[in-house]
């Protein structure tokens, strides 16, 4: 039989799980504080050689900002549209109608070959194209254009949004840190709130009409999941740290096509992944966020965890599609 004590005080065996408990919290708390001191001093490093070579060119660029700045005279509005609206949306378009050709005529091989779910928009259907283009040019014209100007007069406050000297090289580095994680935690909670039933058949039913999605649809949805999950949680970061127009137009600039590679539906070599939302499209309750940091902390990948597109989820560093390296399990015979 066992004995049990009384007084409420741990056995020998209890005191020894404990401590080997503690032990193992112990290490693995060394590790990440290790690899963190690690990473840190890394990037500090490569940050001191990166903003040696911004100080250098900084003057190229400096000289560049205020030609523009005198060629506007220093109007604000403008020189804020120019660059938080019309060069993301150039940058938008120009990379998406590349895809688009591709979408459409299955050329250049260069691309439709390395299309995720083999077999589907093969080629896109012409009339969801038009219809998904449509949808994006009245969002960016009748959505993001007023929410740009309601963010104009905010950043206005702030009062260095349109200083004349440039942000430096290591302040920028922080503020994009800053920008994704505002992003990440925005996109994350706003895309699994759109996803309760009630919310997802009236609005994001529209943005999941396609399971094999094409870049242009990162912007196909309903009025209102445009406005919670596409422009807010680009728009905090800037507007919490007041940031400068060019911080501003990279990050936009970015964060555009960005979105475009995660919807493209093409895991392209030396692009970032897009294997993680191509799996939310097809899937619908799975890796919800950008990152996936909060997806795994809340356990929403984990069935994308055990498929071969999670193996896939890297960036392609050779010319061979990873649909042919790592190819899926044969489907067994009916």
């Amino acid at each position: 039989f066992q004995v049990k004590r009384d007084s409420g005080c741990p056995t020998v065996a209890e005191q020894q799980k404990q401590e080997e408990e503690l032990q193992d919290a112990m290490k693995v708390t060394a590790c990440v504080l290790g690899a963190s001191l690690l990473l840190f001093t890394a990037l500090e490093s490569s940050a001191w050689y990166v903003q040696n070579i911004w100080d250098t060119l900084g003057h190229f660029w400096q000289t560049t900002w205020l030609k523009l700045y005198y060629l506007l005279e220093g109007k604000e509005l403008t020189l804020f549209l120019l660059g938080a609206a019309l060069v993301p949306t150039l940058a938008f378009w120009c990379f998406n109608g590349i895809l688009m050709v591709a979408d459409v005529t299955g050329k250049p091989t260069f691309i439709t070959r390395y299309r995720i779910q083999l077999g589907k928009n093969d080629p896109v259907d012409p009339k969801k194209l038009r219809q998904a283009i449509y949808t994006a040019l009245c969002n960016q014209v009748f959505i993001s254009f007023p929410m740009l100007l309601s963010m104009f007069y905010i950043l206005k406050w702030w009062g260095n949004t349109f200083s004349k000297e440039l942000p430096t090289f290591r302040w920028f580095l922080l503020e994009l840190s800053i920008f994704t994680i505002a992003e990440e935690i925005l996109f994350y909670y706003t895309h699994r709130l759109v996803h309760l039933p009630l919310l997802y058949k009236h609005i994001h039913k529209k943005h999941h009409e396609w399971t094999a999605p094409i870049g242009v649809v990162s912007i196909y949805a309903h009025p209102v999941e445009h406005i919670l999950s596409n422009m807010l949680p680009a728009m905090t970061g800037p507007m919490l740290m007041g940031s400068h127009i060019v911080s501003i137009t990279v990050w936009f600039s970015l964060a555009l096509v960005t979105t475009s590679i995660s919807h493209c539906g093409y895991h392209l070599p030396f692009l970032p992944s897009p294997e993680f939302h191509d799996f939310h499209h097809l899937k619908f309750n799975q890796c919800y966020g950008v990152l996936g940091v909060l997806d795994y902390l809340h356990g929403t990948d984990t069935v994308f965890r055990q498929t071969k597109a999670y193996e896939r989820h890297r960036v392609l560093l050779s010319l061979t599609p990873l649909s042919k390296s790592i190819p899926d399990a044969p489907r067994s015979a009916e």
